[in-house]
């Protein structure tokens, strides 16, 4: 049985941000994906346990791994013509080390942030 996603009025689907960005750090990779908030899907995503880009990391859970996936997922959502999105932060998350390296090379490679 599927159930379908709620549907929201239009009156409040014009005040939502329509894109936002997530991510997800655990002691061995780093992912980040961008969810279409009207319709509660995944629009992109990107992580660390791809095989294609496990071969070009030196480890998968680093500072470094962090930009690649941002740079990564900035990259996969130009090519979605989605030029910004909006950054949610677990409470627990602060704007420096992995955070800050996905943002950063987000904004980078062109994605903007509202």
């Amino acid at each position: 049985m599927v159930i379908a996603s709620p549907v929201q009025p239009p009156r409040i689907i014009k005040f939502l941000k329509p894109y936002v960005l997530k991510m997800h750090f655990t002691n061995k990779y780093v992912s980040a994906q961008v969810i279409h908030s009207p319709t509660a899907t995944i629009a992109s995503s990107a992580s660390s346990q791809e095989k294609a880009l496990r071969s070009g990391l030196e480890t998968t859970r680093d500072v470094a791994a962090a930009a690649k996936i941002g740079k990564l997922l900035g990259e996969r959502l130009l090519m979605k013509d989605i030029p910004a999105v909006h950054v949610q932060l677990k409470k627990e998350q602060k704007y420096h080390g992995k955070v800050k390296a996905v943002i950063d090379s987000l904004v980078e490679s062109g994605v903007k942030l509202l």
